[in-house]
């Protein structure tokens, strides 16, 4: 857009502009902003992302709302994310609302930050933003459902996710004097929202990333097996000698009692349970609390192929002989590139993404 055309298109989105006018020109620009060009077109528009910002303080509703959407559009792809983090406003801003118990708009403002964190550079962003008392309140909203009356706050599990995806972000999980890790567990298993209970449980797995804190995250401070496998857990019966090996929360279970549902969330809580095995003490533990029998009945269950190669990938180091002296931490040990890249091309055949004559 020529200068001069910017300059009057903006001027139909300024504080003195009838709010149908403006209404008009919103909704022009929503309609752009749905595809990754018209994004890119949006951000090569001086001032425009500015001036979205400020409307979202406008005294008319539909002209917020649209707004709002707008920059839910405009946060969804990564190739924006500088152009909106040049405003040296929009964090603050954005963080300042979503911490307000009162603020309508907040899941909008919730949804946009979870956007920015995906990508790892601007997530550093909005963790340096929100500072330690930021992620705090972060942390107090996650497990005050009813934190806010007019926002359902969902997205703060995945947000929770993004930020964890950062050494520095799961060291303020982690950190022992805080007791935070503890405050998510009884979400692995709360029947609310999946978007929150999907976001607590991969904040928990990019957590056992961490293998210095598996002992801590399996000892008696934090327990966190058995709220790992419950929701993998069934109603099916096992023999006395076995129930005695289940931990107590896993035994004399209903025979209606439902799995997770969703298939993202298992897959996900097996994938903490194979990071806790890469060490000896966190396989010592899953083979000690009976993990092995609730695999093996999820993997008789399960009917995600993609869940089902998780499963019994963590089943194989189970009932499999101990590594080697040198290796016994799975996560410090170097696989050679050649290895490694086979190690590939076999897991891309299990999942039918080559054909077999492309792996040769």
């Amino acid at each position: 857009m020529e200068p001069s055309l910017c300059c009057e298109f903006l001027s139909f989105l300024s504080p003195e502009t009838r709010p149908d006018v403006k209404s008009k020109a919103l909704d022009y620009v929503l309609g752009v902003s749905v595809t990754p060009p018209g994004r890119k077109s949006l951000c090569d528009l001086p001032g425009l992302l500015q001036t979205l910002l400020d409307l979202t303080s406008d005294l008319s509703p539909p002209v917020v709302q649209d707004s709002y959407r707008i920059l839910v559009n405009m946060t969804s792809d990564p190739c924006t994310h500088l152009a909106l983090l040049d405003i040296p406003t929009l964090l603050p801003t954005l963080i300042s609302r979503l911490c307000d118990p009162q603020y309508i708009y907040a899941d909008s403002v919730c949804t946009a930050l979870c956007n920015l964190s995906r990508e790892a550079d601007t997530c550093r962003s909005v963790l340096s933003a929100l500072k330690p008392s930021g992620f705090n309140q972060i942390l107090e909203m996650t497990c005050s459902p009813k934190y806010n009356p007019a926002a359902t706050l969902d997205y703060l599990g995945p947000l929770l996710c993004n930020l964890t995806q950062l050494a520095e972000g799961r060291d303020f999980i982690l950190d022992r004097t805080r007791c935070v890790v503890q405050r998510l567990l009884p979400y692995t298993h709360n029947q609310g929202s999946v978007v929150r209970r999907g976001g607590i449980v991969g904040t928990l797995r990019n957590c056992c990333f961490n293998h210095r804190d598996h002992a801590w995250l399996l000892g008696g401070e934090v327990d966190l097996l058995p709220f790992l496998l419950l929701p993998l857990a069934g109603g099916e019966e096992y023999t006395e000698e076995e129930t005695e090996i289940l931990l107590p929360d896993l035994q004399y279970l209903p025979e209606d009692k439902q799995r997770e549902l969703d298939p993202d969330i298992r897959k996900m809580l097996i994938e903490c349970l194979q990071l806790l095995c890469a060490t000896p003490d966190g396989r010592r533990v899953l083979k000690d609390g009976g993990a092995y029998l609730i695999l093996r009945s999820l993997d008789s269950w399960e009917t995600q192929a993609d869940v089902t190669r998780a499963c019994q990938k963590v089943i194989q180091v189970l009932i499999g002989d101990e590594p080697a002296p040198g290796m016994e931490n799975l996560l410090e040990v170097t696989v050679p590139p050649e290895v490694e890249e086979k190690l590939k091309l076999l897991d891309e055949e299990e999942e039918g993404v080559l054909e077999p004559n492309d792996a040769s």
